[in-house]
């Protein structure tokens, strides 16, 4: 399971902020974030045996997101990649067939539009409002406890008016299960799964914070965990968007 909220044109200072965590197979290699030397401008992770990505920023003004979305007979195998159509948006290629892609969440950024894309139960893409989204492992904007949890998070530190990403990354390390008595439909199992799982065969992976400016300035920092959720790196990014025309906060581009 995957958790991660963003702030899409919903304060005055900042255009875009994220935090998510990316969980996975501790056995499944990958590359740590990183500027890709292939001239896409790209700035992600890699999953090295799939080739794509989970989350990344490009420096043409793209941002893109996804998250897997649970079904009961799980992943099928064959299916073109997702974390492949992450790399293809970041990089302003036309998509695989999503329809054939197992079911998905992806959130895109644009050259200031952003976008839902998902295709579960059917390939859909619609724009999204400026405000504070989360998405999960289920519908996106479903409200599973470990979702507002991060999604408080971001409102707070917006709030804060500190640019410090300590605050983030201690959320987003948060252990502790929900206490809540109902579960969403296709919430996580257990029901109250927290924000960050500590376990040696499948958890955690990395932490990220996406903080951009709307001066178009911004920094990515990813925070990689080891299978007994010890740390086993961190690196820090900045990059430079080329300003869009926006909206006043809240009102979108």
């Amino acid at each position: 399971m995957c958790v991660a909220a963003l702030a899409w044109d919903a304060h005055p200072d900042w255009l875009l902020v994220c935090a998510g965590n990316r969980d996975e197979f501790h056995a499944r290699p990958a590359a740590p974030l990183s500027r890709w030397d292939d001239g896409s401008g790209v700035i992600a992770g890699t999953d090295l045996t799939g080739g794509g990505t989970w989350l990344g920023v490009a420096e043409a003004g793209r941002f893109a997101l996804v998250t897997n979305y649970r079904v009961p007979q799980g992943p099928q195998p064959g299916r073109p990649s997702r974390g492949r159509l992450v790399v293809d948006l970041l990089t302003g290629t036309a998509p695989q067939d999503m329809a054939a892609m197992n079911p998905f969440n992806l959130v895109l950024i644009d050259n200031g539009s952003a976008w839902f894309l998902g295709n579960h139960p059917q390939v859909e893409r619609r724009s999204l409002a400026p405000g504070v989204h989360g998405l999960s492992n289920g519908g996106f904007d479903v409200p599973w406890p470990k979702t507002v949890r991060v999604q408080q998070a971001v409102q707070a530190w917006m709030a804060g008016g500190d640019h410090d990403f300590t605050p983030l990354l201690a959320a987003l390390r948060d252990e502790a299960p929900p206490s809540v008595p109902d579960c969403p439909e296709h919430g996580p199992t257990p029901c109250f799964a927290p924000v960050f799982i500590r376990d040696p065969i499948y958890g955690t992976r990395c932490s990220t914070v996406i903080a951009i400016g709307r001066d178009g300035r911004g920094t990515i920092v990813e925070r990689s965990y080891a299978p007994d959720a010890a740390v086993t790196g961190e690196c820090i990014e900045t990059f430079a968007w080329p300003l869009a025309p926006q909206g006043p906060a809240g009102n979108g581009a």
